[in-house]
């Protein structure tokens, strides 16, 4: 697929996957970092000249990859004409070639490169699960994708009474709608940023849940350890002692009846924890990805590539709430599910903590010295997202919350097709204008690597996170049997902000940038990706 300015932009995701988004390059140069206090396996992209400091992220106009999406890129950083990691080249293109470039020094259009494409297991999930003394339910489930092994649901569920179940682990809270649809059953293969950005994945901790009224009205109420927006907890202790109780009510009042309305379910769920970010550590070498440092998310898009990133000086300082309304309707062969969900958390600006061991600020007065909070800092700032969703089966298939049994498997020798499925779906999300805003209300840059922050400065900067992120996803589901299904589906997101070319702020309010002089802001280019998953699921 070509965009109008010749991008290359092909994007395959299978449960082997192959996916290529676009990423940010403005500079006559390129090099690929790893960032001190994150996993190996999460690697930055950094553009511009490169600097004596090549650590301060802030420095670089910079696009994180999200760990396993593209593969080759774990390792060291490599600086030269050609870019290799681990014996892999990642830099050459033909001679002319200015559709297919990725990571070449100065050859860039308008500060984007297109990424590479890459196959990956996107799930490889085996479970262990069963039933003890006849009401206790048990599961297990790890997962090897990404070059690593890790626990995706460790959980027991007491069933005493249809009205009353506790469970009690890993396990993901009743929180999101989209989110508590099993991935084999989801009708697009990414979730949106309702369930990637905002709501909880996987946390720990105790639910009590049940139906009541013939099962026509469900509640769930948790008190879990607390996770960033659209956090996965590890399995490890957590660093603060305040919990967050999360509470959902969902209600399928014309359940079992036949009319046009038995398909409808609604309901509304939410969380609240007061959260505060770990203190006494060294926030600038700590990146929003760490949030178990600093208590921040990054939001990524439907394709899973970052578009929003906290300054390194910003951590939760207070209240967090979550708030999610939400809905689903299936009617024969339609089927539309809908959701909404806001954060508001409280944040402020901060400097120092302990040492990092080959951290950016290592040995530094700032390292060493206590979590200063910058005085007059805090605010609420409110993100939202929504997502509007709908599908059709081509075949005549009943759709459903839990999957599509196809009327006929598909079967060469006797003539059966599967079930094939139409979807489309809109999805948003917008960040907190008061975000990229100084105390002053003004536009402004985010505080440097290392630095004390002043109240001049923002809790993100508007040239390398975007405000807002719109995308429409299109796609086909071909159901082979209720175990195999193979999906495609083609992405374009727009954004506003997050590029550091552009108009100059003006004081009159005539353009969108902040600084008349080097940092000038405009959109980000759009986003385009094809993705194709295999898909087997039992």
């Amino acid at each position: 697929i070509r965009g109008a300015r010749r991008r290359r932009l092909r994007q395959y995701q299978a449960d082997p996957v192959l996916r290529l988004p676009r990423h940010r390059d403005n500079g006559a140069g390129a090099a690929l970092a790893t960032h001190p206090r994150l996993p190996i396996s999460d690697p930055y992209l950094l553009g511009g000249h490169q600097r004596t400091n090549p650590r301060r992220i802030d420095d670089y106009d910079y696009q994180p990859f999200r760990a396993g999406h593209l593969a080759g890129l774990q390792g060291r950083e490599h600086r030269g004409p050609d870019r290799y990691v681990h014996g892999r080249q990642l830099a050459r293109s033909p001679p002319n070639d200015q559709s297919a470039l990725f990571l070449r020094p100065g050859r860039n259009n308008g500060g984007f490169h297109d990424a590479n494409d890459t196959w990956l297991a996107r799930r490889l999930r085996p479970n262990i699960q069963g039933t003890v003394f006849g009401k206790y339910d048990y599961r297990f489930q790890e997962e090897f994708a990404g070059g690593s092994a890790s626990v995706v649901d460790a959980y027991i569920d007491g069933r005493f009474d249809p009205a009353f179940k506790v469970r009690v682990g890993k396990y993901k809270p009743f929180v999101g709608l989209e989110r508590l649809q099993a991935g084999g059953d989801i009708k697009f293969i990414e979730r949106s940023y309702v369930s990637n950005n905002i709501l909880p994945n996987r946390d720990q901790g105790i639910s009590v849940y049940g139906d009541v009224l013939d099962s026509k009205l469900s509640y769930a109420l948790g008190f879990n350890n607390g996770v960033v927006d659209g956090g996965n907890a590890s399995t490890g202790s957590e660093f603060g002692g305040d919990k967050e109780y999360t509470a959902r009510i969902f209600a399928t009042p014309f359940k079992d009846e036949t009319n046009v309305l038995s398909g409808l379910g609604f309901g509304i769920a939410a969380t609240y924890t007061d959260a505060t970010a770990e203190r006494n550590l060294n926030f600038t070498d700590t990146s929003a990805a760490d949030g178990t440092r600093n208590g921040l998310p990054s939001y990524v898009t439907n394709s899973q590539q970052t578009f929003f990133r906290y300054s390194s000086a910003a951590l939760a300082d207070g209240k967090r709430l979550r708030v999610a309304p939400q809905a689903y309707y299936y009617n024969g062969p339609f089927g539309l599910i809908t959701e909404y969900a806001r954060v508001s958390q409280d944040v402020s600006l901060a400097s120092g903590g302990s040492s990092a061991p080959g951290g950016a600020g290592a040995g530094s007065a700032l390292s060493t010295a206590q979590t200063s909070i910058l005085k007059g800092t805090n605010k609420t700032l409110n993100n939202d997202a929504w997502q509007v969703a709908a599908t059709y089966l081509l075949t005549g298939e009943d759709s459903s919350f839990k999957g599509v049994k196809p009327k006929s498997d598909f079967d060469f020798d006797k003539g059966g097709w599967g079930a094939w499925e139409l979807a489309l779906r809109y999805s948003e999300m917008s960040i907190d204008s008061d975000t990229f805003k100084n105390q002053a209300g003004q536009l402004a840059a985010q505080t440097g690597a290392d630095a004390v922050p002043t109240l001049g400065q923002s809790y993100a900067d508007p040239s390398f996170s975007a405000k807002k992120a719109k995308t429409w996803t299109a796609g086909v589901n071909w159901y082979l049997n209720t175990n195999a299904k193979i999906v495609l589906n083609y992405e374009q997101t727009s954004f506003d902000g997050g590029a550091s070319t552009g108009l100059a702020y003006s004081a009159a309010g005539g353009s969108n940038g902040y600084n008349g002089t080097t940092n000038r802001v405009k959109n980000r280019e759009d986003e385009r990706a094809l993705l194709a998953r295999f898909q087997v699921a039992f």
